[in-house]
Order: C-alpha cells, then structure tokens, then sequence
C-alpha cells in the first residue's frame, strides 16, 4: 500500500504522521546498476518509519568541486509564473537521522552512488487503480532516468545549464521526490511559493544546500498533479503514464539546472534535452515545452470552440473531488434537449458523476419515474448503446430499468429507480429515501371545476395531472404533444367536467396555448381567478400551470433535503425554466441554461450552454468537482 500526504511540509519534503504511519505499508527496493551491463535485483523489507523510497546504485568518476546553488521553484513552461528564488533552510546533518547504507563488495575503484527515491500520493487523490499502478512504475523509472541524467552531464558541454551540481563523487547519495496530487493542492503551493492562484502540471524545487558540505544531494522535489496531467494526456493522445512520464523528466532537468524561462538559447536547450532523455528511455511523447507549444498553436485554432479551456473533460472526473453531495436536475429545457431526449454527452456526465459519489436527483414538472427511464432509454437506443430488440420489451417501469442497467444508469443502485428520491409534478410529490412518498399536495377541487368550465367554453385544451394518470375534456392536436413530444401519458378523455374533478386527485393543471395568447389572456386571467387558492407558473412558452398555493418545485427539494438530512450548501441545481427559479436560489450554485427565461437567468449564479449543447454535462464538468 503506498503511503498517503496529507500536505507537504514547507521543504516540500514529504513526511507523515504516526497514525498514518502506523496505518500503511512500505517497502524498500534495491537495485545494482553497473555501467557495463544494467543489472536488476529486487529485495522488498518492510519498513513504518519511511515512505517508499527506492533506491539505486551505480558507478560516477568523481567531478569538479562545485560553486553555490540557489534553490529555485520551477512550474509549468507555458504557465506565465515568474522564477522565485526561496531563502535557503540551514539544515542540520544530525537531526536528518542519516543512516549507513551496507554496500555490496566494490567491482571497481570508481565510488558507486546510491539514489534514493521516494514516490508519494497526496491523500485527495482517489484510490485509483491507475495511480497506483503509476506509481509502482515511477518507482523503477525515475531512478533509471536520473542516472542517463548524471551520464548525459558528465559527457556534454552546456551553454545555458547552471553547472552547480556536476560533482557527484563528492556525495554518498542522492535523494528525490515524487508527489502525484491534485490540481487543489498543487494550486495551494502556486499560491504560497509563487504567489500566483492557479493550478500547474508540474512543481519542482532544488534541496540543495552546498555549503554545509553534506555527504548526501538533497536534489530536491518533483510535485505532479495527476488532474491536469489527466487533461494534457488526452488532448495530446497518450496515457496518463506517457504524461507523467514527460513531466518528470521536465521537473528532474529543472533541478539539475536546466532553466528555459531565462532566455531562448537556454529554452532550446532543455528542450533538446528533454527530446533526448524521453527518446533514449524509449518513452511516448515530445517533451514538455514542445508539447506546450503544440497546445497552444492548437487551442489559437480552436479558439472559436464551445468547450473553454478550463472546461474538465469527459474520463476525467475520477481525479477530483466532488465539490456537492447533491445534484437537483429539471428534465425539460434541461436535461433534455429540444427534440425530448436526452444526449449522450449528458448520459455520460451523469453516469461519471454518480460514480464518483454525486447523489443525482431529478425535479420536474413531469409526473414520475417510467417516463424519466424511457426517455434515457430512447436516448440509449438513439446513440447505440441498446438495440432495438431490447428496446421493445420496454412496456413496463420494470422493463426499462433492466434496460438501463446494461449501461449502469438504472436500478436500485443507478441513477434513477423505483428507489430513488425526487421531485416531481412542480413540487406536489416527493419521493424520498427508497422512493418513499413522503409528500403531496392536491388542487383545490372548486379550482379544477372552474378551469374545466373556463376549457369547454373558450375551448382552450386543459390537462388534469393525477399522479400517473392525465385527464382532459375533448382531444385536440395540443395535447397530443404531451404525449408525443414531452412523453406524459397518453390524456384520458372524460365526458364532463364533473367526471374528470371525481375521477382522481389532481395535483396540478395545465393549459395550453400560444405564447402570446398565454401572455395576454390566460396568466393575467388566472392569476386574478386563483388569488388565495392557487398559484400560477409558467416553465415553457406554450403552457400554463396552475398549482396548489404555496408549492414549488423548490419547497419540493427544501422538503426532500430535510428528509436526507442534507444542508443546501452541499447541493448544485441546474435548470432553465420559471419552475426552476425557487430551486436555483435554494441550492448553493444555481446554474440556469442559455436556453431559460429571463427570471431564471436572472437568479442564478451561473448561465451555462443550452440544452441543445449539452448544458447539464458542461454544468458537472465544470462546477461539480
């Protein structure tokens, strides 16, 4: 298991905590390296005192006396961060607790160097199979790239490299770190040692004290954010390794006094250094200042795309910690796009999320789960991810949930079920822990007898919603779109007024119309009509709804946090209609789409892509981790 930081002291040298220590494994790795042939033997002893150091041993002629070596802190080339120079740290070579190393019996007369390395991973970081298999590899690959380093010093000539450290015979050891982290933490140390707020691929920073005259180099720090290395590697088509890789390499040339930030000459020479080291180790990928440039010549090209720079990618969220326990999401104008569905790119942004712990949870006007699953389905079957074949036994709750389950979007432990929590009909029923009903709230009957007969006589299509069921006076082509464009169920035609207020409870009603027509007519009529009874909302152009007084969706979400025992703060809200306004002020970031009314946007703290453009993925990508 390998040790975990939880921040590196101001040395950047990584140190832990008994309790942590105490609580993980270690091991230490040993291998001869001699100069005519490359030898590997692995001994592992466990060890709770140390993090994971592996350490090497090979043949150095002894070199020049070396002069003063200011300690720098390095950050990424295409970053504009300034070169800082730190105040050096009087260290004491008796309280390092430096300990004799047993050497095997010498080959030759030429002194052998021992390398020690220790790899890290700060504790934000997942448990993620990939870093850990990462850093398994980086504990043989860093020791073997340090050695074609100190080869490649001794048998070139250098215009630009400060040549501070060249004298390895007069050293016993030399010691390193690798810290993978998160962009936060490297951000933390940007902000401290740079004073610039903002995230970098890569840190390095020299630990070299030369007048104490140690018999161990202290080289110094590498510190790797695996997000943006994440990043980098898929907008340059490699692995996340290949990446890590190139901004090792990066990050040990900067301490061995490679600097590029101090003129063209020295930029092209560590350039080439760099080609050389990932060429001669036979690893993928340019070096880092060749892929900066690369990047930045293709972001000019793209510089008209919809996905800004610091927009987070699809793949990548397994790097980050989520920023809400919570995601409330509306369907229509939302979620779905403007032909009802629901996109791939969304489908996939809610399955990431969900997999790193968000809990999503859907609130909408619509009437409850069935519709909400056969419309992801609808989705699936649209992009591929289901045949047809599957798709036809979808005649049943039941049966599109199991569909849904080939993708990991539905079922007991999916995004949506029978079990899940969520808010429905505007607020009037709320489903919550196993998919409870734990609230609803029905119209006024007198309301709903008045709004029938105001239908009949302007013949004005009028939908009752009871739960599972939709009721209406006469068919007419309005209201067929609910069924066929938003996929509520089919309307139920009843013989009288009556009949439809003594046929269920109804929860809520909804006239249709133009908008101008809405806007002229209807609002101002029904809102006079339903003073003290009811409340008016409009969430599209074309309907109006007539709700129980003092509902909405977002007393529906206030109402399901209680019940979770969920503070606000801990929640995102995304939506685009009028409906939605009540929910976006309650959430702790509001996020209305470009696609929404004017009060929405206007109550939100963010205004992200239209649900034509994949508002809700941009939505997660950006803001909720």
């Amino acid at each position: 298991m390998l040790p975990r930081l939880s921040f590196l002291s101001r040395s950047l040298h990584p140190t832990l905590s008994s309790p942590m220590a105490s609580a993980i494994s270690r091991a230490t790795t040993t291998f001869s390296l001699e100069r005519s042939l490359t030898t590997f033997s692995i001994s592992r002893s466990p060890s709770n005192l140390s993090p994971i150091r592996y350490t090497a041993r090979f043949d150095v002629p002894s070199l020049s006396k070396s002069p003063l070596f200011g300690r720098r802190f390095h950050a990424l080339c295409r970053e504009d961060g300034r070169r800082l120079w730190r105040p050096t740290r009087i260290v004491s070579a008796l309280n390092r607790d430096y300990r004799k190393v047993r050497r095997r019996p010498a080959k030759s007369r030429e002194k052998q160097l021992e390398l020690s390395v220790s790899i890290c991973i700060e504790e934000e970081l997942p448990d993620d199979p990939e870093i850990l298999s990462i850093a398994e590899l980086l504990r043989l690959n860093v020791p073997t790239a340090m050695k074609l380093a100190f080869d490649r010093l001794k048998d070139t000539n250098y215009k630009t490299r400060d040549t501070v450290i060249q004298d390895f015979g007069g050293f016993e050891s030399v010691e390193l770190s690798v810290l993978l982290c998160n962009d936060e933490f490297i951000r933390k140390l940007n902000k401290e040692w740079r004073d610039e707020d903002h995230a970098t691929d890569v840190l390095s920073m020299s630990e070299h004290v030369p007048e104490l005259k140690l018999p161990i180099l202290l080289l110094g720090d590498i510190v790797i954010s695996v997000e943006t290395a994440a990043r980098q590697a898929e907008e340059r088509g490699h692995t996340l390794i290949d990446e890590i890789r190139i901004l090792m390499v990066h990050g040990l040339l900067h301490l061995l006094g490679f600097d590029h930030e101090i003129s063209e000459d020295a930029e092209e020479e560590m350039e080439k250094e760099e080609e050389f080291l990932l060429k001669s180790l036979g690893w993928k990928g340019k070096g880092l200042i060749q892929s900066a440039y690369d990047a930045e010549n293709l972001h000019m090209e793209n510089s008209n795309d919809n996905m800004s720079k610091d927009r987070k990618k699809e793949g990548s969220l397994r790097f980050y910690k989520p920023k809400f326990k919570y995601i409330f999401c509306d369907m229509d104008g939302t979620l779905l796009n403007s032909r009802s569905q629901v996109s791939l790119t969304n489908a996939r942004a809610l399955k990431e999320a969900s997999s790193r712990g968000v809990k999503i949870v859907i609130a909408t006007g619509k009437l409850a789960f069935f519709f909400i699953l056969f419309h992801l389905a609808f989705c699936l079957l649209d992009e591929g991810f289901i045949t047809s074949s599957s798709f036809d036994t979808c005649q049943a709750r039941p049966s599109a949930i199991s569909v849904l389950q080939m993708v990991d979007l539905a079922g007991k432990d999916g995004i949506l079920s029978e079990h899940s929590p969520g808010v429905f009909l505007q607020g009037l029923l709320v489903y919550g822990i196993k998919g409870r009903e734990i609230f609803r709230r029905n119209l006024d009957p007198n309301v709903c007898r008045e709004a029938g007969r105001y239908s009949l006589e302007h013949k004005v299509p009028l939908i009752a919603f009871c739960e599972d069921r939709c009721l209406t006076l006469f068919d007419h082509p309005l209201v067929d779109t609910l069924h066929t464009v938003y996929h509520e169920p089919k309307a139920e035609i009843m013989p009288s007024v009556e009949h439809l207020v003594a046929a269920a409870d109804i929860q809520k009603l909804i006239f249709f119309d133009t908008p101008e027509g809405i806007s002229t007519n209807l609002r101002p009529y029904w809102s006079e009509a339903t003073r003290d009874r009811a409340s008016v909302v409009q969430a599209v152009p074309d309907m109006l709804e007539i709700v129980p007084l003092g509902t909405s969706k977002g007393s529906g979400v206030k109402m399901l946090l209680d019940h979770l025992g969920v503070n606000a703060k801990e929640t995102m809200a995304i939506g685009d209609g009028e409906n939605d306004v009540e929910m976006l002020e309650l959430a702790s970031l509001g996020i209305a789409l470009s696609n929404g009314t004017e009060k929405t946007k206007s109550v939100a703290d963010v205004i992200g892509p239209s649900n034509d453009e994949d508002g809700v993925a941009d939505a997660i990508y950006r803001y909720a981790f």
